[in-house]
């Protein structure tokens, strides 16, 4: 009788951890895998997230670094899961979808990294940001660059501006202050995923931008900071709206979102006059269909990418982004977001 219960007792062991093996923890359903694609500057936190997601509830989770304008395609195409963008989607790109919801995920900010010999530390302002990528200020020593660094020496060298060749949420970003900042900027260029920058050279996706700038003497480029970090290449001091030169860390990106954040989580954070902010901060989001019921998804997978957009709000999840240079999520924001994940449905029934 004892080596039969114990047999039975070691079968119940096994048939438990086979349970165990092909289900969620929670064990409301099967394991799913799910797929992304979208922006690149959110790529080393969603990394992270998507793996210690898998290990926590058993989704896995597969996300293309494509830049924003082609996970945003991807969706409309209704052949992912979920996008990512750095710029949220206007209101004539939402006419010509299905409805959607954006979740933001976290903070990051667009540095302005560079490759000069000797030079440390680099004081711009937006207006001289504005006019080298517009191709007006062309040498590393011209007055108006060498009047705020009057400690450096600066080389009398070409400016070599790097950008991005896919359409890119950073893009927008960077745009987007540049047109806050510039009105000549706003009036010839403009805001947008892609802009006909007028001379310098271009690189697919954030780690291309970086890597440019790494190999390439006196260039300089936009790109999320923790591409830079990792990278080694030194990026500017910003002047923001304040007057005060900051450089990206948690507490100054944090701080551009002191304002207030619309329900629907849209909108831009770009020079903000908040003490202490820098002023290409910028939220980053993942954006989902309102209805989930699409391209034969089931009702599993509609639940698993509530799940993970969860997990993703979560404090274990925001505890990651300074980790990897980025900063968490305001208060107010995971609260609209976890209100906005109620409107999911499937077949017109809320999964949530």
């Amino acid at each position: 009788m004892k080596k039969s219960l114990k047999n039975l007792l070691t079968l119940a062991i096994v048939l438990a951890f086979t349970a165990c093996g092909s289900s969620t923890k929670s064990g409301a359903r099967e394991a799913q895998e799910l797929s992304g694609a979208g922006a690149t500057f959110p790529l080393p936190f969603y990394n992270v997230v998507f793996e210690n997601f898998a290990q926590v509830n058993g989704d896995q989770v597969a996300y293309g670094g494509i830049g924003s304008g082609g996970g945003v395609r991807n969706l409309r195409d209704k052949i992912v899961d979920f996008a990512g963008s750095d710029a949220f989607l206007s209101d004539n790109e939402m006419a010509d979808m299905a409805p959607v919801v954006h979740i933001p995920t976290c903070m990051g900010a667009v540095v302005l990294a560079y490759n000069l010999e000797g030079v440390e530390d680099l004081k711009l302002s937006g207006e001289i940001i504005a006019d080298i990528f517009a191709g007006e200020i062309k040498m590393w020593n011209d007055e108006r660059i060498v009047a705020l660094n009057q400690d450096v020496k600066l080389p009398n060298e070409s400016i070599i501006p790097v950008f991005r060749s896919d359409g890119s949420g950073t893009t927008f970003v960077f745009t987007d202050y540049l047109s806050k900042v510039s009105p000549k900027w706003a009036s010839n260029y403009g805001t947008g995923k892609s802009v006909n920058f007028p001379s310098g050279q271009a690189a697919k996706g954030n780690p291309g931008v970086a890597g440019v700038i790494k190999q390439t003497k006196n260039t300089i480029g936009y790109v999320g900071s923790e591409y830079a970090f990792a990278q080694k290449i030194p990026y500017a001091h910003i002047e923001n709206a304040r007057g005060e030169f900051v450089l990206p860390s948690p507490t100054t990106i944090s701080a551009a979102a002191s304002g207030e954040i619309p329900n629907d989580t849209r909108c831009s954070i770009t020079n903000s006059d908040a003490v202490g902010a820098y002023p290409i901060s910028t939220f980053t989001w993942i954006v989902i269909y309102k209805e989930q019921n699409y391209s034969d998804r089931t009702k599993e997978q509609a639940e698993a990418t509530l799940d993970l957009l969860k997990y993703i709000l979560s404090d274990e999840a925001q505890s990651i982004t300074s980790e990897v240079h980025y900063a968490p999520l305001p208060v107010k924001a995971k609260e609209l977001s976890m209100t906005n994940l109620k409107s999911i449905t499937f077949n017109g029934e809320a999964i949530w």
